[in-house]
């Protein structure tokens, strides 16, 4: 069995090698023997096989179970049903939402669990997604596509880190991230989960989302296990294929996609094959389906390729529910998705009626003991390497992550995220970069001072919301920290009274939304803030409008009555990298990782296409 210091060495070297140097063979290898980052949890296996000889079929159904804390009848079921894992929905929160309360709800938890007959830890899980965004204080990051038009995988792997270590001082120790989705159709909704349009980039930035999180050593109390997310293809959905929930149908998300093997290896697969080798603990399949077939439901996916071809030793974790939507009765869904290779399953509400149900799909031999077996022993694997086993582990946080969240330093890569990450998009007349000595600046529009609008979905709730939602600075805060003290910074809520200022910033763009509540077959810029840009185009001062959006948005209207035009994306909670690049401190070299598209009857548009003519192409971004 491997010791701690040779697991870290091994983890090491693999990190060495995926920057580009050779890997070194350990001193007691053999010749023709490797590390890679999947062997980090094989070497775990006479561990495991240990514990895993000792468990009743009752424990190891539980280890397969994750039941969301919010839906939890009786917290004693953690114990009663031996449970594995428990997760924090978007919005499924302690009442107060304060750190304090996170820490003490997963610690209570985590006791529940070591109650047990054998006493194993908790594996568990939240959508931390851009920062530990759910809790009120956190550090909230620029989602994906900001982070894609920075072109930075060092500055999104420290991103990571510091994520990680926020997460971890709530006591949590698994992260739903990252998404290596590669969209491309901009109605779909998630479109900002991903960080580009283009394979190479999603890969890269994926892989350092990974590295962040872990860390080269899992068991490090300031990491956390990551979940590359959502196998495979949920960029690639058509339109008229999604969802319909509650009479409402949502045209692309949770939709078919629609290609042979060569293609989704090919525009799909990429952040797998940069992910897997470097020790992703977890994997989780997509709502979304392949040629028909929902990717939980697919053994072609799930075990051939995922497993088998590509050597995944962790476990693959269910996406909220999902097996819900695969054909049949529930039942039949159990079978269905174990036997294609799902490991653990996502059941927020109905973790009792899957307990039994699995228990009796085994009892009765429509589940095989091996592929039980297989799947808590991937479980366990993780389990030891994060160290849930160590004789120092403890359900509580760690003292050196005590005032971690929200830190001053977390604040200051956030708001350099934010700078570079935003793309000028047109500066006529050098009306960019803005004179911090003006006589007056005018600022307006609904997301000029607006917490809650600047950090979009994911934020506190599942869809985000507008208003001061957590902490952070406003644009409009920003604006007036930047200027001379003898400069005028006046305001307004649609754009007018802007007459006579030197210059007007306009913020506008999209509201807060998650998932299949963004789909848009438009992508134009709501008419209330296609207003607020005339209005101020009115005044005769210089327009400067600040896009706030989780994709490129249709707004031509807008570009033109605008003298300069920035795409901010979805910043997050430090609006003072915007101030940053308006006021010269940094010249903007953000570059889009999506094509900007002259119209919406161009979507699907994507650098690649044979008759490619955007308005501004992917990698478009001007400079001071």
């Amino acid at each position: 069995m491997l010791t701690m210091k040779r697991m870290t060495l091994i983890l090491c070297l693999l990190l060495l090698a995926a920057c580009g140097d050779p890997p070194a063979t350990p001193p007691d290898a053999g010749a023709d023997e490797q590390p890679t980052g999947q062997q980090l949890f094989v070497s775990y296996d006479d561990r495991v096989d240990t514990l895993l000889a000792k468990m009743t079929l009752e424990e190891k159904i539980g280890q397969m179970t994750q039941a969301d804390q919010e839906f939890l009848t009786d917290e004693d079921h953690i114990r009663e049903y031996y449970l594995g894992s428990l997760l924090n929905g978007g919005g499924s929160d302690p009442v107060t939402n304060s750190v304090e309360d996170w820490r003490a709800m997963v610690e209570r938890y985590q006791r529940k669990a070591m109650e047990t007959r054998l006493g194993i830890p908790l594996l568990y899980g939240v959508d931390a997604v851009h920062g530990h965004a759910n809790v009120a204080g956190a550090v909230v990051f620029p989602h994906n596509i900001g982070l894609g038009a920075t072109r930075n995988p060092d500055l999104v792997q420290e991103i990571a880190r510091i994520t990680a270590e926020e997460v971890r001082m709530t006591g949590i120790n698994w992260n739903f991230s990252p998404s290596v989705a590669v969209p491309r159709d901009d109605r779909w909704g998630r479109t900002y989960e991903g960080f580009a349009e283009i394979p190479d980039l999603v890969g890269e930035m994926g892989l350092a989302v990974v590295r962040g999180l872990q860390g080269d050593d899992l068991s490090d109390p300031s990491r956390v296990v990551a979940c590359a997310k959502h196998f495979v293809g949920d960029g690639g959905t058509v339109e008229g294929t999604g969802i319909t929930l509650d009479g409402t149908t949502y045209p692309f998300d949770r939709g078919n996609t629609p290609l042979s093997e060569d293609e989704l290896r090919r525009i799909h697969m990429e952040g797998y094959f940069t992910t897997i080798p470097a020790g992703v603990a977890t994997i989780m399949p997509s709502y979304s389906s392949w040629n028909g077939v929902k990717s939980s439901a697919s053994k072609r996916l799930l075990t051939e390729i995922v497993k088998e071809e590509l050597g995944f030793e962790g476990f693959l974790i269910s996406d909220f529910a999902a097996i819900d939507e695969i054909p049949g009765d529930y039942k039949s869904d159990i079978a269905t998705s174990i036997n294609a290779g799902m490991d653990m399953v996502m059941v927020p509400d109905r973790y009792e009626e899957f307990f039994t149900t699995l228990k009796e799909l085994v009892e009765e031999g429509a589940i095989p003991m091996t592929r039980i077996d297989d799947a808590v022993r991937r479980i366990l694997r993780v389990k030891f390497a994060a160290g849930l086993f160590d004789d120092d582990w403890s359900p509580q946080v760690d003292a050196s992550l005590a005032d971690s969240l929200g830190a001053a330093s977390h604040r200051a890569v956030a708001r350099q995220a934010v700078r570079e990450s935003l793309v000028l998009l047109k500066n006529e007349g050098a009306t960019l970069p803005l004179d911090k000595d003006a006589a007056r600046i005018h600022v307006t529009g609904p997301g000029a001072d607006d917490i809650g609008m600047q950090s979009g979905g994911w934020t506190i709730d599942w869809q985000g919301a507008m208003g001061p939602i957590t902490e952070g600075t406003t644009i409009l805060e920003a604006i007036r920290d930047a200027v001379s003290e003898a400069t005028e910074v006046t305001t307004s809520a649609d754009g007018t009274g802007a007459e006579g200022a030197d210059a007007v910033v306009v913020v506008v763009g999209e509201r807060p939304y998650a998932e299949m509540f963004g789909d848009d077959l438009d992508l134009e810029l709501p008419p209330e803030d296609a207003q607020v840009v005339a209005n101020a185009a009115a005044s005769g001062v210089p327009v400067v409008t600040v896009l706030l959006s989780g994709r490129p948005l249709v707004v031509p209207e807008a570009l033109a009555a605008s003298d300069a035009f920035v795409a901010a994306w979805l910043p997050g909670s430090e609006g003072t990298g915007v101030a940053d690049v308006l006021f010269g401190d940094y010249a903007p070299t953000g570059k889009l990782s999506f094509t900007w598209p002259r119209s919406v009857d161009q979507q699907p548009i994507n650098r690649d296409d044979a008759d490619y003519d955007p308005l501004f192409p992917y990698g478009y971004g001007l400079t001071y």
